[in-house]
């Protein structure tokens, strides 16, 4: 038997608050107290409504969750078993006492961050804008100045080739012929994923001839299973209709396309995935979206971040990048100058002074030394992929790609806060042991005085 209501109360007594255990001056506690966690509740109180059942859950906990997730690169499990283990990050989380059981479920953060959307994650990255604000990182005239660029998010998907996307294809009619009991003259199970590693195999020896020969016969495999399903699709009912018609538009697109068509099919379960070049030795090719970011032209602080999907020219994304650096610092109006690159060659934007690499005519010293400042934001873009999540997108869809970005960005600025708060921390401990040496000193001197 478990205790008695008295007995449970007695004991809820004796627990100690978070704040009597933990050491009020670790930056995340400090960066706790920086963010306006009201104005993010007001934002989410929409979505957080319960009107039947248990009582929704906290916005502050699960927009803590988001923040530490892109702060220390976690994925969704390894960001909630981490919640229960580290007493810091549920302070941070809005927690008052100690907790030992899991908050949420792992899978349901992705149910929060298609309710919440894209408006509510550039919430999130307002909030650390602010916050930065707040805690001494930038000025609140570091906005008015701005660098921006575009990169590459890859999305996370296998490299495509035609034999791997054939045989994808191939599968995935077979088991929706299995699922709804259509029946298959042949469904090549056996000899489909033969073909697909022996299509391999001539690529890697450069036996081109027989690779396209082979891939030739796969397609055409491939292709009288599309026929047959096709031909059977009224057999399935509307809901399955709808879904088969999807896959089989999908699949005919992959046994149609050429090498050098425009609008080709990378991933069978990602139509939204292009291919980008973005003139690198290393990686020729990028599979995923583009997206622009904006930071500060002094500390680099991420002021603007937003996937472009269709892969547009860069000078085409600068307009909406500033619009939404206007939005996002509160301020409502464009930045007043944006340094970018070569790649922005011939765009203007009206109240906006663009500065572009290389720029010679009209140039100071002093404009001269902000354009060569305009590489701080490479390092930035590096950090938000190795030490953030920006190299990798496991969301689904476009709606992915967007909160994926945002909040790529809002990371990035709470990795800036915490190291400012930690060096601040450094700077006063080394402040109070001088001090200290400071008062034991005379000390010593009156001891041996009057010795």
């Amino acid at each position: 038997m478990g205790p008695t209501p008295v007995a449970a109360q007695t004991n809820c007594l004796f627990v100690n608050r978070l704040d009597e255990l933990l050491n009020m001056r670790h930056p995340l506690v400090l960066l706790a107290g920086l963010i306006d966690w009201g104005e993010i509740e007001r934002s989410f109180s929409a979505h957080f409504t319960s009107k039947r059942g248990r009582p929704a859950l906290s916005p502050r906990l699960v927009a803590g969750l988001l923040y530490l997730q892109h702060s220390f690169d976690a994925s969704d499990e390894a960001v909630v078993n981490t919640w229960v283990e580290n007493p810091y990050w549920q302070y941070f989380c809005g927690e008052t006492y100690l907790q030992t059981q899991a908050p949420i479920d792992p899978s349901s953060l992705t149910r929060w961050r298609k309710r919440i959307g894209e408006e509510g994650v550039e919430t999130l990255l307002m909030a650390t804008i602010h916050a930065a604000r707040r805690g001494g990182v930038i000025k609140a005239a570091s906005v008015d100045r701005v660098i921006v660029d575009t990169t590459v998010m890859p999305k996370a998907v296998a490299y495509p080739t035609d034999s791997r996307l054939l045989e994808k294809s191939r599968q995935h009619l077979v088991q929706l012929a299995s699922e709804h009991n259509i029946a298959l003259r042949q469904n090549y199970n056996r000899i489909g994923p033969r073909m697909a590693l022996q299509i391999g195999r001539y690529a890697h020896a450069k036996q081109f001839k027989r690779m396209k020969k082979a891939l030739r016969a796969l397609r055409t495999r491939v292709g009288r299973v599309q026929r047959e399903v096709t031909q059977q699709l009224h057999r399935l009912p509307e809901a399955a209709k709808l879904k088969a018609q999807d896959l089989l538009s999908r699949t005919g697109r992959i046994l149609s396309q050429k090498t050098k068509d425009k609008n080709k099919l990378y991933a069978l379960h990602a139509p939204e995935v292009e291919c980008i070049s973005k003139g690198k030795a290393r990686t020729p090719y990028e599979f995923g979206v583009k997206v622009s970011i904006a930071t500060t032209l002094k500390e680099g602080l991420v002021v603007g971040m937003r996937s472009m999907p269709g892969n547009p020219w860069d000078g085409h994304t600068l307009a909406e990048t500033l619009e939404q650096v206007g939005i996002l610092t509160g301020t409502d109006t464009l930045p007043s100058m944006a340094i970018v690159d070569k790649g922005y060659q011939g765009v203007e934007i009206e109240g906006v002074r663009v500065l572009r690499s290389g720029q010679r005519r009209g140039v100071t010293k002093a404009l001269k030394a902000m354009i060569k400042r305009r590489s701080a934001i490479e390092p930035a873009i590096g950090h938000m992929k190795m030490d953030g999540r920006l190299a990798r997108n496991p969301l689904k869809g476009a709606l992915g790609d967007a909160l994926h970005a945002v909040m790529c960005g809002a990371g990035h600025n709470l990795r800036m806060i915490l190291a400012a708060l930690r060096r601040f921390c450094a700077w006063v401990l080394l402040w109070m042991q001088a001090a200290l040496k400071r008062m034991v000193a005379p000390a010593r001197c009156g001891q041996l005085a009057f010795g």
